[in-house]
């Protein structure tokens, strides 16, 4: 069973800084695409940022400039460190991972959600 759990949400002011953080655990051969989603209300769930296993980005266009994403493949973690913050960054942002969990197989999980109000 694997399992990727959030962390780092929370309410912070315009202009001001989270980080979050996703820990995956459980039975992991390895860890291949991590990334960032989020889901604001009434509104479908966007891509925020994405990181492969060699480290390359991609990010959503509302983002490029003070969001980075960030892994260690050594812990099976991903980070989101978002600067600058906006009101329309308010959202739940989940945590996803395409995992091989035995030699031939792999899957795309999902962390629970952690909420970001940005808020004054």
């Amino acid at each position: 069973q694997v399992q990727l759990v959030e962390s780092g949400g929370g309410l912070v002011q315009p202009g001001g800084s989270l980080r979050l953080s996703c820990a995956a655990s459980g039975s992991i051969i390895r860890i291949n695409d991590m990334g960032w989603y989020r889901q604001a209300p009434g509104k479908e769930r966007e891509l925020v940022a994405t990181i492969t296993g060699g480290g390359i980005t991609n990010y959503a266009d509302s983002v490029k400039g003070r969001f980075t994403i960030s892994r260690d493949n050594a812990k099976n973690t991903v980070s989101l460190q978002m600067n600058s913050l906006k009101p329309e960054d308010t959202a739940v942002y989940y945590c996803n991972a395409a995992i091989m969990y035995n030699l031939v197989l792999s899957r795309t999980y999902w962390g629970q959600g952690t909420q970001v109000t940005v808020s004054s």
